[in-house]
């Protein structure tokens, strides 16, 4: 079944490859850079009813080096069956395009993760014909990230490192490390990031700790006006301000109030929410949606000096 564990995986490693680097250290290679990698189907299906399907396919092809494919599995739980279907699918993958396969599992809890190392064999007696043993990406072999800084160089594997260790007693230090050093980059590519995080801690206690530090970190240093606050807060606003115009319209709609489009217009663009306010106040009252906007009604005008 498909999870949003799965989905963050997908997501992570398809368009962050890097974050594979604990790998290539499993492997004895340098880390990798993202223009090494090309994305390949995930379909190892055969002319047969059942649909076998990796969860990612990546090709690594540095310009100097051995190429070889990383098959990429999110396992949540031990299961037997996938044993032979992993198994299947570095053969099918090995045979379909010539080269060699590394089988990748990322797992969040630490007993999935050591059942996932395997390794796992077809044998008779003594004579395993073929062993397939998974590099695991879990709490034993992703790192744990404690500095803002490392976050901020490599946001990849910090979020990896956060999903993976979303049921660590360490996992709320994680977060908030992780969530500080985030916030060094763009708001959208940090939304981007903290997006990834939520959806990979979907389903476990933790995402309600993570949503609740995305609010307190969004207005850690509240009045400052950070960028990353500003968006927030005109995100914020901007919700507030179509919430009340669309309050606005259902008033004098229900009234049967006629409304032309310029008036509509005017209620729907208008960003001041003391305005919005007043508007809403009288628009249960007024008789004319134009009234409205009479001269004095206004809240935020300020008030003629008096001879």
């Amino acid at each position: 079944m498909v999870t949003s564990t799965h989905e963050a995986s997908h997501r992570l490693f398809q368009e962050h490859p890097e974050a594979l680097a604990p790998v290539f250290e499993a492997l004895g290679l340098p880390p990798p850079s993202k223009q090494d990698f090309d994305e390949l189907s995930p379909d190892a299906t055969e002319i047969r009813p059942m649909e076998r399907r990796v969860d990612t396919v990546l090709r690594f092809a540095p310009g100097m080096g051995e190429n070889f494919l990383l098959a990429i599995e999110s396992q949540t739980k031990r299961d037997p069956d996938k044993a032979r279907s992993w198994a299947y699918y570095v053969a099918y993958l090995c045979a379909k395009h010539d080269l060699p396969v590394v089988l990748v599992a990322v797992c969040r809890d630490r007993a999935t993760a050591e059942w996932a190392m395997g390794p796992f064999e077809c044998a008779v007696a003594s004579w395993p014909t073929q062993t397939t043993r998974p590099i695991v990406l879990g709490p034993q072999t992703v790192p744990k990230v404690t500095d803002e800084a490392t976050v901020a160089r490599r946001p990849a594997l910090a979020v990896l490192s956060a999903i993976v260790h979303s049921d660590s007693r360490r996992a709320p230090d994680i977060l908030e490390v992780v969530a500080r050093g985030l916030l060094s980059f763009e708001p959208d590519i940090t939304k981007y990031w903290f997006e990834m995080v939520e959806v990979g801690l979907e389903s476990t206690p933790t995402r309600e700790n993570w949503r609740k530090l995305m609010q307190d970190v969004v207005t850690h240093f509240p009045g400052h006006r950070t960028l990353f606050e500003e968006k927030y807060l005109e995100g914020k606003a901007e919700g507030e301000a179509k919430g009340e115009a669309k309050g606005i319209l259902r008033v004098l709609e229900v009234r049967g109030v006629p409304l032309s489009d310029e008036v509509r217009q005017r209620i729907t663009t208008c960003t001041d929410l003391d305005r919005l306010n007043d508007w809403l106040d009288r628009s249960g009252t007024v008789e004319r949606a134009e009234d409205l906007f009479a001269p004095g009604t206004d809240p935020t005008e300020l008030p003629k000096d008096v001879p």
